[in-house]
Parts: structure tokens; C-alpha cells; sequence
């Protein structure tokens, strides 16, 4: 399992990307689909998630809708028009943010590191 810190800035294209293959997703099937994708490797909380759906729906990346199973409400979330380029975006930039970080951690000849 990793850290809550490197957690935190993922999180958000996480869980675009996986609104951006399914029409939609409620918070607990987003945290059961996260764990069986990684392996386990990444449990998101509670905690976490929901503060960021409801920051998401807030600023129109995604909408929700409540809908009553049995004698609860459960809500779904889907993208927006809005956020399927939020998600095109917020990918792209963790791609390159990864490139970044494998450049520091494993500096080829010529690089910085090298440089001294």
C-alpha cells in the first residue's frame, strides 16, 4: 500500500480515468475498482474520495445523480462534457509529471546529476 502523501496528487486522475470507461460509478464501486486494478496496492479512504467527488461536482467535472436501492440513497457520478477534458488534461499531466520523476530518479548521462 503507498502513502497518503503520494496518494494525494493522484487521486484525482484515478479516478477520471475510471469515470472516463464506465458511464458511472458511486463512491464505494470507485474504491472496489481502484483496489482490484492495483492489486491492492492502492486503498483509497473514505476520507479521501468523497471530499474530492463532492470538490469535482462542485466545479462541474462531474455530475451527479441520487439514486434510491431500496431504503438508500446511493449516488452515481459520471463526467461531465466538461470533464472529459479535465480528464484528457489532468492524464496527460501526470504522464509527464511520471517522466519528470524517473529523469530525477534515474538520470541518463548528460543529465544534471552527472553534470558535476
Amino acid at each position: 500500500m503507498y502513502s497518503k502523501e503520494l496518494l494525494k496528487g493522484t487521486l484525482k486522475p484515478i479516478i477520471l480515468k475510471l469515470l472516463s470507461e464506465k458511464e458511472s460509478m458511486y463512491g464505494y464501486e470507485i474504491v472496489q475498482a481502484v483496489k482490484e486494478l492495483s492489486a491492492g496496492k492502492i486503498v483509497i479512504k473514505e476520507g479521501s474520495l468523497y471530499p474530492l467527488l463532492h470538490s469535482l461536482t462542485k466545479d462541474g467535472t462531474l455530475e451527479a445523480e441520487a439514486v434510491m436501492i431500496g431504503k438508500r440513497i446511493r449516488k452515481y457520478y459520471r463526467l461531465s462534457q466538461k470533464g472529459k477534458t479535465v480528464t484528457t488534461e489532468s492524464l496527460s499531466e501526470l504522464q509527464n509529471f511520471i517522466k519528470t520523476i524517473e529523469q530525477i530518479i534515474y538520470p541518463k548521462e548528460g543529465d544534471y546529476a552527472f553534470k558535476n
